[in-house]
């Protein structure tokens, strides 16, 4: 997750055909390569997909733990990085992006997950999310 000096996150808009949450807005992630930590797959997903002209720093991780909308399958490492400077250059995987403030977030039709990403990482403040998408065990 990207978030600016605006307190902002960044969403990606992905591709209609995609497996995952075609034509929903998502956040850069992607799947650990054999060989590789938590931390590089990070840095490498996210430049994959928004570019390498940015500077972040990383502000907090939580992780692994299993997600709770794709039936457990997926191990989650959820890093929180800060956004200093650079451009966002999207790849083919994604339409467009948005740096979505906390009072637009419920505008954008995003993938499950997310609402409950941003309250396990402790972005924003309960009242701007979904709460129908934040499960049980953070209520």
């Amino acid at each position: 997750m990207l978030v600016d000096e605006d307190n902002r996150v960044l969403l990606l808009r992905r591709h209609p055909n995609a497996k995952l949450g075609g034509d929903l807005w998502g956040l850069p992630a992607g799947k650990i390569e054999p060989g590789e930590s938590p931390d590089e797959a990070a840095d490498r997903e996210r430049c994959e997909e928004i570019g390498d002209r940015h500077e972040v720093t990383l502000a907090r991780y939580v992780g692994p733990f299993r997600d709770t909308y794709y039936g457990g399958q997926y191990e989650i490492h959820l890093f929180h990085f800060q956004w200093h400077s650079g451009q966002v250059t999207l790849n083919d995987e994604h339409t467009a992006f948005a740096w979505v403030g906390r009072e637009s977030w419920r505008e954008y039709a995003v993938m499950d997950g997310l609402d409950e990403d941003l309250a396990i990482l402790g972005i924003w403040p309960r009242e701007f999310l979904r709460d129908e998408k934040i499960p049980d065990y953070l209520k």
